[in-house]
């Protein structure tokens, strides 16, 4: 049976919210699952494994891969394919996850492609993919003696493990060029403790139709009161209402709460492929015709101004 490698990010021992979703993905295409984790804290996670369709999992350890370095990643990986005989590798197409499988298809010389939806493994290939910032599926084949590919995040449901016994860990150790770690993460500061706008579970999120930095106040109560956080869209970082790490967005955070409010947002395309991963989606704006209107399960025709306060004193 093909073997394909899936590779698993994870920082420091913690896996990725979106990492075993690659492996239910391929675990759709019938292959023989071979999972990697990379780097410090990665052998800790294989116990996490169990369930999952897996009889091993390849762990690649070297002195420069204390932390994340795409290139040193993406070289490993393919002196990985070479001594495994795989012809798949596959991971999440996070930009972490693209970074890497973008240094491989270099190293090995073979087509990457990217944000993969669906996928038909025969000769060729048939892959459905997202591009364009969520505005266009495109449909493709690819024709190569290696398939490398990255699946779209929140495309496919993770697989959940279980009490199952862990794989078998078969331990590789690549040789690296000094050169391969001179891009890679040597410094950490922690701006905010708690739960982040990427993994909340709401999101309470302002437009243009807030106003302005004060307006945000309900907001900033609302989310507190449900446990979430404040998010905003471009246009607010553009005015200097909220800072750039709060944006939603193509150009700033994909989220996928169980429920997202957008309050006073038209739903732009760029901002709509930020957030079109969210369980529910609330919206609340003056515009019936606004974009984020037409594609929320629910919509509140009204003021934010008044809406807003109007749920916090329900709540309370």
């Amino acid at each position: 049976m093909t073997s394909a490698l899936v590779l698993l990010d994870h920082d420091r021992g913690a896996l990725s919210d979106t990492a075993l979703q690659a492996v239910a993905f391929a675990g759709s295409l019938g292959f023989d699952l071979e999972p990697v984790l990379i780097g410090d804290g990665a052998e800790s996670l294989v116990p996490e494994l169990g369930g999952l369709g897996v009889s091993k999992v390849h762990v690649i350890g070297h002195e420069l891969l204390t932390d994340f370095a795409p290139e040193a990643w993406g070289d490993s990986l393919a002196q990985l394919v070479v001594v495994s005989g795989a012809k798949v590798a596959i991971t999440t197409g996070t930009d972490r996850g693209n970074e890497v499988m973008a240094h491989l298809g270099a190293i090995l010389d073979q087509p990457m492609v990217a944000n993969v939806t669906k996928a038909d493994p025969g000769a060729p290939w048939k892959l459905s993919r997202i591009r364009w910032g969520g505005s266009l599926f495109e449909h493709v084949e690819l024709e190569a003696p290696f398939q490398l590919l990255t699946v779209a995040p929140h495309s496919w449901e993770a697989l959940e493990p279980d009490s199952s016994p862990a794989p078998a860990v078969e331990h590789f150790e690549p040789t690296l060029d000094e050169t391969a770690a001179r891009t890679r993460v040597v410094d950490r500061v922690t701006l905010n403790a708690g739960i982040t706008l990427a993994t909340a579970p709401v999101v309470v999120s302002g437009g243009r139709g807030v106003g302005s930095a004060e307006g945000f106040a309900p907001l900033e109560e609302l989310a507190s009161m449900l446990g979430g956080v404040v998010g905003c869209s471009r246009v607010v970082t553009n005015n200097g209402w909220r800072p750039h790490t709060d944006q939603v967005g193509q150009t700033g955070t994909r989220i996928a709460p169980e429920l997202y409010i957008a309050c006073g947002i038209s739903g732009a395309i760029q901002h709509w492929v930020g957030a079109m991963a969210s369980k529910k989606i609330l919206a609340i704006n003056t515009d019936p015709e606004a974009n984020m209107m037409s594609k929320a399960d629910y919509a509140v025709v009204g003021d934010l101004h008044e809406v807003v306060p109007a749920l916090i004193k329900a709540l309370k």
